[in-house]
């Protein structure tokens, strides 16, 4: 009990290092006197840990981390939820990926031959469910999409406040917030958009010139304006309740206390691993855009009390330079990775409503794209970046293993909800064009 009590505590807010990190406190705890743990070196030089239970149940459930600028010993599972799950008989794996940063080139071979290594040293087991958060749902995604039969298959994933719209499309929005925030209120403030040589650097400029937007009515329906185009919620606080819908200002400053690491989030690693920028705004209309949002009339609210034209601001938008990507750069994030929402096992995925770090509408975009009988969307009515407690996390991993036991969803008792978030907009799949 004490573990689960501690879970929330565990799956901690993203630090500003990362991008859409999510980290786990690793575990200090002792390991369970029944419990037999495994590791090696995988062939690409990357580390596996597993724990195996005594009375192990035949399911293998392997981790795949968030964001991490370096690679760091592999942890088999969040520490508040780690023996909760090895006394349900459980089987704990992870790897290291071999690599920090924005890994996914190697992340996926890794988890792959982690699961092999693990088979074995130990055996083959019964079911191997893939489960990851944050950058590590990518993860989880591309295994659920790319897995086959053999030694290293996987037969459910399980994705935690989830990236899965993937990296083009992702971070597509994230530049159109960028775009307009300092096209609009910050053009002189130093903050760059792609090609940043510095992350550090850029983030504090654009703290700094978030709290100047914040001082005046202008800067705060500015600020809103750039959030939605971003895609972030109204709701980001979890230690707040959800803002009124007609509570314009809560909103906006919910919006302010994550968007420098939702629509700033840092691009040098993964430009420096792309060969180049890999988003773009070219042929974008943001009148559009926020048409699409469904939030017109929430930025038009703060525009009022701001004495500013809504309409002028966008065509100002329109009207400034836009940013080209190179190709080269956008195949390697389509690659690495950008899911095609054809998973080849059934799929669960849990957002909290409001995540300020990872868009909720990115679960909903592959949802959407995805045929339902492989993929179910559970939503949790709480704020902030995987901060799920236990029965969350419990109840979304019975959910799979009832799909996996019966060929259909069924959603037990929890704390779940109906909900459905603002669209991505800038979708984009493999297979399909981007917007």
């Amino acid at each position: 009990m004490k573990a689960m009590a501690t879970l929330a505590m565990a799956m901690v807010m993203a630090p500003t290092s990362g991008v859409a990190p999510a980290q786990p406190v690793p575990s200090t705890d002792p390991v369970p006197a029944d419990v037999q743990v495994l590791s090696g070196t995988l062939p690409g030089g990357g580390r596996w840990h597993a724990m195996v239970s005594g009375h192990w149940n035949g399911t293998l459930l392997v981790w795949g981390r968030g964001y991490e600028p370096q690679a760091a010993l592999p942890d088999p599972a969040p520490a508040g939820l780690r023996d909760t799950l090895l006394a349900r008989g459980y089987a704990l794996l992870a790897s290291d990926y071999a690599s920090g940063g924005w890994s996914l080139a190697q992340a996926v071979p890794a988890q792959r031959a982690a699961i092999a290594a693990f088979a074995a040293q130990h055996g083959a087991p019964r079911r191997t469910i893939a489960w990851g958060a944050s950058m590590g749902s990518l993860v989880t995604i591309a295994l659920a999409e790319q897995t086959r039969g053999g030694p290293d298959r996987i037969d459910g994933a399980m994705a935690l406040c989830p990236s899965i719209g993937g990296a083009v499309g992702m971070m597509n929005m994230a530049l159109d917030g960028a775009f307009a925030f300092r096209t609009l209120q910050a053009p002189g403030d130093g903050i760059v958009l792609t090609g940043v040589a510095d992350d550090a650097a850029n983030s504090m400029r654009v703290r700094d010139a978030v709290k100047a937007a914040m001082a005046t009515p202008q800067g705060r329906a500015r600020l809103a304006l750039a959030g939605v185009l971003g895609g972030m919620p109204g709701w980001t606080a979890p230690d707040q309740p959800e803002p009124r819908a007609d509570d314009a200002d809560a909103q906006a400053a919910n919006i302010a206390a994550t968007f420098a690491m939702a629509v700033f989030p840092p691009r040098h690693d993964q430009e420096t691993r792309a060969g180049g920028a890999f988003s773009w705004n070219t042929q974008v209309s943001y009148p559009r855009q926020l048409a699409l949002s469904g939030r017109r009339a929430f930025v038009a609210k703060l525009y009022a009390q701001a004495g500013l034209n809504l309409d002028a601001d966008l065509a100002r938008l329109d009207a400034a330079p836009r940013i080209p990507a190179k190709p080269a750069a956008v195949a390697y994030m389509m690659q690495h990775y950008t899911p095609d929402a054809r998973p080849r096992v059934p799929v669960v995925s849990l957002q909290a409503e409001g995540d300020g770090i990872t868009s909720p509408s990115l679960q909903q975009a592959y949802v959407d794209a995805a045929r339902p009988a492989m993929v179910k969307g559970l939503w949790y009515r709480g704020a902030g970046h995987c901060r799920f407690p236990p029965e969350a996390l419990l109840g979304a991993l019975s959910t799979l293993e009832a799909r996996l036991d019966r060929a259909r969803w069924v959603v037990p008792k929890g704390p779940f909800v109906a909900h459905r978030p603002a669209p991505m907009l800038r979708p984009c799949l493999r297979g399909k064009p981007c917007r």
